[in-house]
């Protein structure tokens, strides 16, 4: 029988060279097709880049199952695709999913599809692994052993709301030269270390590949790009992070455990949670994009792209160790782990001015319609200060 590290990293391996060879190719196809990003005022990039790099990134990770296919059959490794008791998962059916989110994202880098198309190949995509499996399980109360909450018909519409926030939470935060490569890698790797943990081969097979694909990219992805990875790569990793936490989590049916995938990705959840926040307070549309993510404020705050990056890198590293202690001490210390981790967190979007608004409507008198304005728009501040002044109060009484 051959050790679990050498077909792990032999899959690591597979997924990593696959990706880095085949990215070139993907760059050609996207040039060809003509998915390319042209500078605008709402992008980073100077100069025109291609944007099919998920064509590379997926590619690797089917590679990474080739080899575990054959290593399986014919070189005498373990089975990754162990059934479990809690948890019988149709894997096809999963292949299934991962072909639709994978074509979704590659139609939305071609054709750019509205975002209603977008986020229907999405919840198709999410169905199809409910259906293969893929499904919370019931969750323990930490503070009554013994006792379970249990989701029932719930559970379906809930792991469904999940994937499709995993998915979206890495495209979310693709703003910066290698940010969501790098930022994949980091938390897949986590996962593949807690896959291990709780014996989960299938979900330590998925990541590691992920692992492999996410690093092999940032060959070509990290400042200065010359290639993105494109809705095809960023709902593919999002997607397959999603996946991976479920097929890891679900088997443990601990509340504060469940809470893990979270914290390994809190930096792309924060970021789409605070987007949310000001876009409301500013009236304006949750999908309209604006330039107040966290890359943004960092690069405003006087960081290069690659400062930015190695620091959300930093982020998010340090999160993803707080997750592997908190998997390994009792409830309470891991409650108090969660905490200070999620207020430190908020301290830093706090200082980054995370929620406050950077596009308001503002009623012209002069042409009498409305129209989004921004810090660069002479009347935005003036427009702040009266939703400032339409918030005191809440606040006021808040306090009080």
């Amino acid at each position: 029988m051959v050790p679990h590290w050498i077909s792990y990293l032999c899959l690591f391996v597979a997924a990593l060279v696959t990706t880095l060879a085949s990215t070139p190719l993907a760059r050609r196809i996207a040039i060809a097709v003509d998915a390319v990003d042209y500078p605008s005022a709402r992008r980073i990039n100077k100069e025109p880049i291609p944007r099919m790099g998920g064509i590379a990134i997926f590619l690797g990770i089917v590679a990474a199952f080739v080899v575990q296919y054959l290593g399986t059959t014919y070189l005498g490794w373990p089975a990754v695709l162990v059934p479990s008791p809690k948890l019988q998962v149709d894997y096809w059916l999963l292949v299934l999913a991962f072909l639709v989110i994978f074509f979704t994202g590659l139609l939305d880098d071609r054709y750019s599809l509205k975002p209603l198309q977008k986020l229907l190949g999405q919840v198709i995509a999410a169905i199809l692994a409910v259906a293969a499996g893929l499904v919370i399980g019931d969750i323990s109360n930490p503070f009554v052993p013994g006792s379970f909450v249990t989701l029932e018909w719930l559970a379906y519409p809930i792991t469904v709301i999940y994937l499709v926030a995993y998915t979206n939470i890495i495209n979310l935060i693709d703003g910066l030269d290698g940010l969501a490569a790098g930022i994949s890698c980091i938390a897949s790797l986590t996962m593949f270390v807690l896959s291990l943990m709780a014996g989960r081969l299938d979900a330590a097979a998925l990541s590691i590949a992920v692992t492999g694909s996410s690093l092999g990219f940032l060959r070509y992805n990290f400042h200065p790009a010359s290639v993105f990875m494109g809705d095809s790569g960023a709902l593919t990793l999002g997607f397959a992070l999603g996946a991976s936490s479920l097929l890891s989590v679900t088997r443990v049916a601990g509340l504060t455990t469940t809470i893990v995938p979270l914290v390994i990705a809190a930096v792309p959840i924060i970021d789409t949670f605070s987007a949310i926040v000001r876009r409301l307070r500013g009236h304006v549309s949750i999908g309209h994009a604006d330039r107040g993510h966290i890359h943004h404020r960092l690069m405003a705050e006087g960081f290069d792209q690659r400062q930015a990056v190695l620091l959300m890198y930093s982020w998010t590293a340090l999160l993803c160790l707080g997750s592997l202690v908190m998997t390994q001490v009792d409830t309470l210390p891991r409650i108090a782990i969660f905490c200070v981790l999620l207020g430190v967190s908020m301290l830093f979007a706090w200082h980054l001015h995370l929620f406050e608004p950077v596009l308001l409507h503002h009623y012209d008198p002069s042409t009498g319609e409305d129209e989004l304005i921004s810090p660069a728009d002479e009347a935005f501040e003036e427009e702040a200060e009266k939703l400032r002044e339409r918030e005191r109060p809440f606040h006021k009484n808040t306090r009080s």
